[in-house]
């Protein structure tokens, strides 16, 4: 329990000496311990700060070094205050207290208290002007207050506590208002923050006792800033316009609420409306901004990444500050893009890295809401992107396909009516880019299936596979775009050749079948001496079927069902594989691109269950197989060490991650992940084919991590909270007429003396700097001559040496100086003499010309 005031030195990362005792424990010495719950600098004369202890408020006063004002809320017998118990009203007590906050001119003072009263004080003399709640008056005055009636007749409703409260103001910080977050009852049926808006603020120096007390009783407004259904703010911080004193609450724009469910919100002020931040916030906030319900991870190319750069009508970044620290630049010729999926319907896409620096740190973002057309129920269920072109493809639990494409919105600015538009088997939903998005991610078509999409694979040729819980499959081919295939699982039955690895189980042909995961492919058949497009299709029963894409004669391709294979258990990975080289044998456009010069891939397939793993040749022939000991594999895949090869790695139910050689499935090594990674959310867990793990530690934050690392844990965050490299604004200061007044004035310097005391190590930015005079007097050593002066300059220091060179400078320009004042004197008497002898010369040829020789020719 904290009773006592101690000062931690942020800039030098040490307690500060300062230490204020407990001083409502002095003025009431038979008082309760009472802990600190809250601390705030006057917004104007930082030498002032507002003491909240559970017992009463204190100011205490820097320049003075002691308590000038204390303030205790009491309430008399018959005085109702903010409790709807009349069991409590007939006694004498203290409410404690919740919340201490200042007038943003420092003139008052609120108190907020655990029985949902509202107290406004003089600073002043400390009298108490009124005591309200969000709904009642005066209640600190017995028999002036009205009980909350309960849902039922003769009961009462009881209040929500006080969870914040904030006195913001605008432009002008004499024009107020009163955020409170919470002081509702219980039976309210409509949430929100409640503001109070009080407008001007009456002036002190003139206004009478009862102007002020009825400028608190009868404020100017008062109305409900909604929140999401069910859900109750806990928290806000409010956004402001330009300036971060006053509390932060100067003329704000925007409130960032805390939900009770640990959810984020923002609200446009004072009105209250939603607004979805669209990159103003730091990405790591949108785990929370809202709830992120799906995730996928897609291995784009670097070059293709960067110019995915988006632009889109927007604010001005929310939160400032602080200094990111800096990252290797590691060579990937591929980026980590993470694609999130949130409550609300948006898709927001960013790089995570390879722990490196991240070259395109911007955010995208889609409006999936808006291209289905519909507000509600829109809950993402699968996501895919395509590495090489960057189309990405979205599934909804409503059966719905939206397909998005990276282009400029020919509507841009304009909030255009939806012209439905059928053909081929989709719907073409262009007209619903959103008008804000100049160039980006654009919806582009949408399909509409049969139940749940559950799984979804976006190749790099321009196909999109996607199956649905009705047990339905489609493909896509985006070149026109058109639906080329379109059937369901039950009827595969029996087209082609089958095989098994599992005995027959003839309770498993009534089951529900839907496809579990998808890859596309080039390789050979096990029947073909062609390589072709494959489409492997895995399933919930362990089935596994393959699709072969074939050009056609206009230009068009068509999908042939080839056959299936059956494994035991649920299908989590697929892999297809070159036999000869070892490598992916995915459906790249280099590989496509081959087949037109007749290049033939021998490859096999990859497949990994819960309960095993088995590669062989497709469709349906025999190979190897290896079984899991007694644990499940929740999700799996192929990866990539280096320059060592491939290796099969895999998550396990009982926290462990396993690699496999390949083809002999061997077991290389294990390590265990549940510290790390939280197991009953391995299935969730997305694995690259660099080696790392992307995989949910709690319900909103996950974590980043390679299997091929060195086993130690995950390492701190280099970022800081505190830039000492950024400029902050001038505080505000007391006003001209306190200052004529004679009015004590302690300025932050002062402070920063007084908090940190006379042995205060010296600042970063001094250490830097000392740093740097360093590193330039080496260079200089090292730059320097042989001659007597550079060997002079080596035995001294380099401020000494730098003192000497100005003096040499400053003597050096003096004998100039001295030197151009004598040469302009001899100049001066040159032209004296000049003149003299040219004016005695024209004397004598004006008064004596006859002495002068005539010369006769």
């Amino acid at each position: 329990m904290v009773r006592d005031i101690v000062a931690y030195d942020l800039d030098r990362q040490g307690p500060a000496p300062l230490r204020l005792p407990n001083f409502w424990k002095q003025q009431y010495p038979k008082a309760r311990p009472t802990p600190v719950v809250t601390l705030a600098f006057h917004p104007r004369d930082i030498g002032n700060i507002l003491i909240g202890y559970a017992g009463g408020a204190v100011i205490y006063s820097f320049k003075v070094d002691k308590p000038t004002k204390f303030f205790q809320y009491e309430l008399p017998p018959g005085a109702q205050g903010g409790d709807s118990d009349p069991t409590t009203s007939n006694v004498r007590r203290f409410p404690r207290l919740t919340q201490a906050i200042w007038h943003p001119t420092g003139t008052f003072v609120l108190t907020g208290h655990e029985d949902s009263s509202l107290v406004i004080w003089d600073v002043k003399d400390g009298r108490k002007i009124l005591a309200r709640t969000i709904q009642d008056t005066h209640v600190d005055e017995p028999g002036t207050a009205k009980r909350s009636i309960g849902s039922t007749p003769g009961t009462y409703a009881l209040k929500c506590p006080l969870f914040r409260i904030a006195w913001c103001c605008k432009e002008n910080p004499e024009d107020t208002g009163i955020l409170i977050a919470g002081g509702m009852p219980t039976t309210t049926q409509e949430k929100g923050l409640t503001f109070i808006e009080l407008g001007q603020t009456p002036v002190y120096a003139t206004s009478s006792w009862q102007i002020l007390s009825q400028h608190f009783d009868k404020p100017k407004s008062q109305h409900i800033l909604p929140t999401p259904l069910n859900a109750e703010v806990v928290d806000f911080c409010l956004v402001p316009r330009k300036s971060p004193h006053y509390a932060g609450s100067q003329d704000p724009i925007a409130i960032i609420a805390l939900l009770a469910s640990g959810e984020m919100v923002t609200l446009s002020f004072p009105s209250g409306h939603p607004i979805n931040p669209t990159n103003q916030l730091h990405l790591s906030l949108s785990y929370v901004h809202p709830f992120i319900s799906q995730v996928s991870l897609a291995y784009v190319e670097r070059t293709r990444w960067l110019g995915m750069v988006e632009t889109r009508s927007k604010g001005p970044s929310i939160l400032k500050g602080g200094a990111e620290a800096k990252h290797p630049l590691m060579r990937f010729a591929n980026r980590n893009i993470l694609q999130a999926a949130h409550v609300d319907g948006t898709v927001r896409v960013w790089d995570v890295g390879h722990g490196d620096e991240i070259e395109n740190q911007t955010m995208l973002q889609v409006d999936v809401a808006r291209a289905v057309g519909r507000s509600s129920d829109v809950d993402v269920s699968k996501m895919s992107m395509a590495g090489t072109t960057g189309e990405l493809a979205v599934g909804l639990r409503t059966g719905e396909l939206v397909v998005y494409r990276w282009g400029r919105n020919k509507d841009y600015g304009q909030d255009v009516h939806h012209v439905e538009a059928k053909g081929f088997g989709l719907e073409t939903i262009i007209d619903r880019a959103e008008p804000s998005v100049k160039e980006g991610l654009l919806p582009l078509t949408m399909f509409e299936g049969q139940g749940q999409v559950t799984a979804l694979k976006v190749s790099d040729v321009g196909f999109i596979a996607a199956g649905f819980q009705q047990g339905g499959l489609v493909v896509v081919d985006l070149r026109g775009p058109a639906v080329i295939y379109e059937s369901g699982l039950d009827g595969l039955t029996g087209q082609s050749k089958r095989g098994s690895f599992r005995r027959s189980n003839s309770q498993s042909q009534h089951k529900a079948e839907w496809p579990t995961c998808m890859e596309f492919g080039v390789m050979n058949l096990e029947s073909d001496d062609y390589s072709s497009i494959l489409l492997f299709v895995g399933t919930n029963l362990g089935r596994l079927a393959t699709f072969k894409l074939l050009p056609e004669a206009h230009g068009g391709y068509s999908v042939k069902y080839a056959g299936s294979n059956t494994v035991e258990g649920k299908i989590v990975a697929i892999a297809p594989l070159d036999a000869q080289l070892g490598d992916p044998a995915e459906a790249t456009q280099a590989a496509v691109a081959g087949l037109r010069d007749g290049m033939k891939v021998d490859g096999v397939i990859l497949v990994v269950s819960t309960t095993g793993a088995r590669i062989f040749r497709p469709p349906a022939a025999k190979g190897a197989h290896k079984t899991w000991d007694s644990v499940f594999c929740d999700t799996a895949s192929v990866v990539r060490y280096q320059a060592a090869g491939y290796a099969l790695l895999g998550l396990f139910g009982d926290g462990t991650a396993k690699t496999f050689s390949i083809p002999a499935l061997k077991q290389i090594a294990s390590a265990g992940t549940s510290h790390i990674i939280d197991v009953r959310r391995f299935s969730e867990a997305i694995i690259t084919p660099t080696g790392d793990i992307m995989g949910w530690t709690g319900p909103s934050e996950m974590a980043l991590l390679n299997v091929w690392g060195t086993g130690s844990d995950l390492t701190r965050s280099l970022d800081k909270l505190l830039n000492i490299g950024a400029l902050t604004p001038p505080r505000p200061t007391i006003s001209n007429v306190q200052w004529m007044t004679g009015t004590l004035h302690v300025t932050p310097s002062d402070m920063d003396a007084l908090i940190g005391g006379p042995n205060r190590p010296p600042s970063k930015r001094m250490v830097e700097q000392r740093r740097a005079e360093e590193e330039q007097q080496r260079t200089m050593k090292r730059t320097a001559t042989a001659s007597p002066s550079s060997s002079e300059k080596e035995q001294e220091g380099y401020w000494a040496y730098m003192q000497r060179q100005m003096q040499e400078r400053t003597q050096n320009l003096n004998i100039m100086g001295d030197t151009m004042d004598r040469a302009e004197e001899s100049s001066s008497k040159w032209a004296d003499d000049v003149n003299k002898f040219v004016s005695k010369q024209k004397k004598k040829a004006v008064m004596g010309c006859e002495g002068l020789p005539i010369c006769l020719l």
